[in-house]
């Protein structure tokens, strides 16, 4: 048989072109699933009737917190009971350091958490434990690769919510797969997800990434679980940022950023204050605002300008889309006049952040101006706004969030857009970029 890694669907050949979801190279080779004992059959429990969806009651102060803001919001405002939640990361990224601190907060709140691992020995979480002063009694840990033995175990336990580390490591006994087949992690995942339901029990269940971010295995299993959560970050950077590509519960536009210290992650619950240096009389520095759900945060853009060495000039763009670089010093050049065609262009997200939204659009012209003239910008200046084809300066969606974010760390020289409306603060308002030299270089 084969299986589609993207959507799940089987088919007795091979073909380039899966015959379900159209994607290219996604058919794996993968043997029949062996029968299945009565030990791995789990049941939903079954509704007495079908009812009208307008009489249902659902008990909104059921959510369990964990009393990690940044995980909390990042879920949609806590655990819902009998949630399935994937989270995924690079390996180190801090996923099992995060899990295990959320173990001790919810077991310290007199519950009960069993955290089942995989990969490590008792001894080796128990250091880790440790380490991040995890001193709860009613903490459980069992080590095991068996779903069966899991199930037991939540049979006898009764936890409050389970963890296992990792979907990859476990297997079900009853099939002849290998653990981490594409068999076995959608069955093992089926399973967790029927004994979350029947029990009402979260789940948290952490999974490897593939070279490309992804979580390793078939896409299906996204599909099963009620949340997916990426733990990103840079290996060398402190910051990780908890981000939702999936939430049955709540927005996926809400992020988590965590900073790793040598006693576990520590919240960070000012991300403005991370993201910015002291950048004052550096040239080619620019300040922008971000917003990442319902949170505002300021981020330094650094630009260098410096002629070209090698013949080509090189546009480099470093947590920046390339082409979106490419499009804005097209429109400086055709709109003020500016000669870089002879110059290398490197650009840089100060903290190692990654940003698509255009409303830095004016921070990164105004950074490569700087750069370009070797003149600083003023001091406490925040520019924000989207730069049109032709140099218009067009406004962007939360303006009054942003500048509330910005005056509230000192920033008083605010460069937004004229056509912005119903922004009471105190601001500058431009309508082109040309009106950025008088404003910035007097």
């Amino acid at each position: 048989m084969f299986f589609c890694t993207e959507c799940g669907a089987e088919t007795g050949k091979w073909a380039g072109k899966c015959p379900a979801c159209g994607a290219w190279n996604t058919l794996k080779e993968t043997s029949r699933v062996i029968g299945k004992t009565k030990n791995t059959r789990l049941e939903f429990v079954p509704s007495s009737k079908p009812e009208q969806i307008k009489d249902i009651k659902v008990n909104k102060s059921i959510r369990m917190t964990t009393t990690i803001g940044e995980l909390d919001g990042t879920l949609g405002g806590g655990i819902v009971p009998g949630m399935v939640v994937l989270i995924g990361g690079e390996p180190g990224i801090g996923k099992s350091t995060l899990m295990m601190q959320v173990s001790d907060k919810i077991a310290g709140s007199e519950k009960k958490v069993l955290y089942v691992s995989g990969e490590e020995s008792r001894e080796q979480i128990k250091l880790r434990s440790e380490r991040l002063k995890c001193k709860s009694e009613n903490l459980l840990l069992f080590c095991t690769t068996e779903v069966e033995e899991i199930i037991q175990a939540v049979e006898n336990v009764e936890p409050d919510i389970v963890i296992v580390d990792s979907i990859q490591s476990v297997y079900l006994s009853s099939m002849e797969n290998a653990p981490g087949s594409i068999t076995q992690l959608r069955e093992c995942t089926s399973t967790f997800t029927r004994l979350a339901k029947q029990k009402n029990i979260p789940f948290f269940l952490i999974g490897h990434v593939t070279k490309d971010g992804a979580v390793a295995g078939p896409k299906i299993i996204e599909h099963m679980v009620d949340t997916v959560l990426y733990f990103e970050g840079e290996m060398k950077n402190q910051f990780k940022i908890l981000r939702a590509t999936k939430n049955r519960f709540g927005s996926t536009n809400e992020i988590g950023i965590f900073l790793m210290e040598s006693t576990g992650l520590k919240e960070v619950t000012n991300p403005s204050q991370l993201f910015l240096e002291d950048n004052e009389g550096n040239t080619g520095s620019a300040v922008g605002c971000v917003l990442e759900g319902s949170r505002a945060f300021l981020v330094e853009v650094q630009a260098l300008v410096s002629p070209a060495s090698y013949g080509t000039s090189q546009r480099v763009a470093l947590g920046f889309d390339h082409r979106k670089l490419a499009l804005l010093l097209a429109v400086i050049e055709k709109n003020l006049s500016v000669n870089l065609r002879n110059n290398d262009v490197f650009l840089n997200l100060a903290g190692g952040m990654k940003v698509m939204e255009p409303a830095l659009d004016l921070s990164i012209i105004s950074s490569i101006l700087s750069s370009a003239k070797e003149v600083p910008l003023p001091p406490n200046t925040m520019l924000l706004g989207e730069v049109g084809l032709n140099g218009e300066v067009r406004p962007v969606s939360q303006t009054e969030k942003r500048v509330k974010e910005a005056l509230k760390l000192g920033y008083k020289n605010i460069i937004i857009s004229s056509r912005t409306k119903n922004v009471k603060l105190k601001v500058t308002k431009i309508k082109h970029i040309r009106q950025l030299f008088p404003v910035l270089f007097g």
